[in-house]
């Protein structure tokens, strides 16, 4: 790895960090050794990068640290790439589309040497073979959860039975070859996975969730981790 691209990749390393981040974690993540990350952050802290910290207690970049966005590197172009090519066989016809204007747009202002790696890159995902059939639009779906509405649902369960019910939309989730929405069921009391190819009918309700932002999504993660099946 270049110097220059050692460095950068520390400012990211450390803006990823919620904690102080030893010179021995950077060391492993670089394939460095320590005296090397002890020489790279007295550099960037020269360049007045605020980084604060010392050897031996770890390192943090102050919240407020803002630097160019798509000072990317191939690896993490490769990534965007990969993901994109995904979601665009995957998604509704809006985030598809969304994902297409991402790449053209990192390929539009990513220096000339790295052109190749948005062009010609070293991953791809499988196509796939079928969409999912749904009878609603999932940009709807989305559109809900941003904006903390509330959903009616007609759903039909996998053995056939139709029931009506109001739910709370936490996010939509993606699979191979299906979508779940994860959503409060006021009928069941309890957080419930829905697959939108068997959701007839969903209707925007004018009434919100009532909570404050994130909140909905912090109780489904309480919820998830109390509930996950031990391995």
């Amino acid at each position: 790895m270049r110097r220059a691209d050692r460095l950068f990749q520390i400012i990211q390393i450390l803006r990823r960090s919620s904690r102080p981040a030893t010179a021995a974690a950077l060391a492993e993540e670089l394939e460095v050794s320590k005296r090397t990350v002890y020489r790279d952050v007295s550099d960037l802290i020269g360049q007045r990068v605020p980084i604060a910290g010392e050897a031996g207690l770890g390192y943090l970049l102050a919240a407020d640290y803002d630097m160019p966005p798509l000072m990317l590197t191939p690896d993490e172009i490769e990534a965007v790439v990969l993901g994109a090519q995904w979601v665009a066989g995957r998604s509704d016809r809006a985030l598809a589309t969304a994902a297409r204007d991402v790449v053209a747009k990192i390929a539009a202002v990513v220096p000339e040497r790295l052109r190749p790696f948005v062009a010609e890159p070293s991953v791809g995902a499988k196509p796939t073979l079928a969409e999912p059939e749904d009878n609603i639009d999932s940009a709807d779906l989305r559109s809900a959860i941003r904006n903390g509405r509330k959903l009616r649902l007609r759903y039909r369960s996998e053995a056939g039975e139709e029931t009506e019910r109001t739910v709370w939309p936490v996010i939509l989730g993606y699979a191979e070859t299906s979508r779940l929405l994860v959503a409060w069921c006021e009928l069941r009391q309890s957080f419930r996975h829905f697959r939108t190819d068997r959701i007839i009918e969903a209707k925007l309700l004018d009434e919100t969730v009532g909570l404050r932002q994130g909140e909905l999504r912090r109780r489904w993660q309480r919820w998830r981790e109390t509930n996950a099946r031990p391995p």
